[in-house]
C-alpha cells in the first residue's frame, strides 16, 4: 500500500498530470486502484465500452489491434484517458508484456474530482493530443497512409 505522497510523486511522472499542482493531485491519488498483472494478461479489451483510465508503474503494455501493435508503454505512461472523458467501445486492446503494476482510475470518481478541478481536464486533453501526434509520426515512420 502507498502513502498519499508516494501515489503523488508517481502521478506527477506522468504526462497528463505533471503541471498539476501537488494538492490537486493528492485529490486523484486518493481515488486511484492498484492493479497488479502478470505478463500475457489483457486488461483493455478492443470494442467494449471503457469506464477507467490506466497508469504505468511498473513494467510493460502493448497497445494492440487486429493483431497489430500500435505503441509499447512502459513506466510513467497512461493508458486508456479516452474513457474517462467519453465512454465510447476502446478502440484498442491492452495486454501486459511484463509483470505489470497499473493505477486504474475509474470515470465516476475522476468526473467528481475534475469538475472542481479543471487544470485536471487540460492535462488530459494535451496527453490526448501527444498521443494522436506521436501515433502520426509512427504511422508516417512506418509508410502507413495516414487517410
Amino acid at each position: 500500500m502507498l502513502l498519499t505522497i508516494e501515489k503523488v510523486s508517481i502521478l506527477k511522472g506522468v504526462a497528463i498530470f505533471a503541471n498539476i499542482p501537488d494538492h490537486v493531485l493528492a485529490a486523484i491519488a486518493g481515488i486511484v486502484d492498484m492493479v497488479d498483472l502478470t505478463a500475457g494478461e489483457t486488461f483493455i479489451e478492443e470494442g467494449t465500452i471503457g469506464n477507467c483510465m490506466y497508469i504505468v508503474i511498473e513494467g510493460t503494455v502493448r497497445v494492440h489491434s487486429q493483431g497489430k501493435t500500435i505503441i509499447t508503454l512502459g513506466a510513467g505512461k497512461s493508458v486508456g484517458e479516452l474513457a474517462v472523458l467519453d465512454p465510447e467501445p476502446r478502440s484498442a486492446s491492452v495486454t501486459a508484456v511484463t509483470d505489470t503494476r497499473l493505477f486504474r482510475i475509474d470515470k465516476p470518481l475522476f468526473d467528481e474530482v475534475m469538475a472542481d478541478r479543471p487544470e485536471i481536464a487540460q492535462g488530459v486533453i494535451r496527453a490526448l493530443c501527444e498521443r494522436i501526434r506521436e501515433q502520426g509520426r509512427l504511422m508516417a515512420d512506418s509508410g502507413t497512409p495516414n487517410t
